[in-house]
């Protein structure tokens, strides 16, 4: 896989957080729709990619605490689940101002990688069934594809079955 970033033109807090750690990874564009329903579902119908490969990265506050949960753009984050892995007992979605802030990016561009503060991460353990896996690089319309081996180092993620 090439390094596709571009400084200046497609550089996001993501991508220049791959390029520093010298992961190889490869930059996929695409004309966002703001009226697309799902950005997920954008990503996969005009990249022409298997939805088991793309992952939506979601901000849930678990017992107080911010925490990202990475899962299948085709299917949705067990908040039990989540906070399980964890050690938590409670999870709900984080507030999406909340989100952003703790961030850096907004709501559809969220990515795992490059945040502005680094949060406990878990990434649904299907990811590792796949060579590599796309998640957003930080920008909608702008998918990052890496190895999940390289996704769970750069961001201290646990693996877990998190997603249903």
């Amino acid at each position: 896989m090439a390094k596709k970033a571009k400084k200046g033109g497609q550089g996001t807090p993501a991508t220049v957080a791959l390029e520093s750690a010298g992961v190889p990874f490869t930059v996929h564009a695409y004309e966002h729709d703001p009226a697309a329903d799902s950005y997920g579902g954008e990503a996969v119908t005009l990249l022409g990619i298997p939805a088991a490969r793309v992952f939506k990265t979601l901000v849930a506050d678990v017992d107080g605490e911010l925490t990202v949960g990475v899962v299948p753009v085709s299917g949705r984050l067990d908040l039990k689940a989540l906070a399980s892995a964890v050690g938590g007992k409670r999870a709900a979605m984080a507030d999406p101002a909340a989100a952003e802030r703790s961030s850096g990016y907004v709501l559809g561009g969220i990515s795992p990688l490059g945040q502005r503060r680094a949060l406990r991460t878990v990434l649904d353990e299907s990811a590792l069934e796949h060579p590599t896996v796309y998640v957003s690089a930080g920008r909608r319309g702008l998918e990052v594809e890496l190895a999940p081996a390289d996704l769970v180092a750069l961001t201290d993620a646990l693996t877990a079955p998190i997603g249903r």
